[in-house]
């Protein structure tokens, strides 16, 4: 799990703007929301990199690589975190949430299922 600080590109009277994600190549932004207590993924992607932003809410993210110790953080609104292939991740919703989620590889769209391994063991 990496923790992407993001820098705003421009600040004026107007606001801010930042970039999310410069050069690279996306093949699905998916908007998920999250009830209360909802759990999702407990799953890995061989393929795919991901990353993940709160648009509002509050959402527990738990992540491991294959031979490392589970990792895990509060995300809260404006937070953005990368996944990367074969980091097996979770999140559980701490409190009604929303996330965006930037898609690099097969996992999107009518393909969601051909690069998502599920947990035996699940991390939430």
């Amino acid at each position: 799990m990496n923790k992407i600080n993001l820098v705003p590109a421009h600040t004026d009277d107007r606001g801010v703007i930042t970039d999310l994600l410069e050069n690279k190549n996306i093949n699905a932004v998916t908007v998920i929301s999250f009830e209360t207590d909802a759990v999702r993924a407990n799953h890995y992607h061989k393929e795919t990199t991901q990353w993940n932003y709160i648009i509002s809410g509050k959402v527990k993210h738990v992540a491991k690589m294959l031979d490392g110790e589970p990792v895990e953080i509060v995300m809260e609104k404006g937070d953005f975190v990368e996944t990367v292939p074969n980091e097996y991740h979770a999140f559980k919703a701490l409190e009604k949430s929303e996330m965006i989620v930037f898609t690099q590889g097969p996992r999107g769209g009518k393909e969601y299922e051909s690069d998502t391994y599920r947990l035996d063991e699940k991390l939430i």
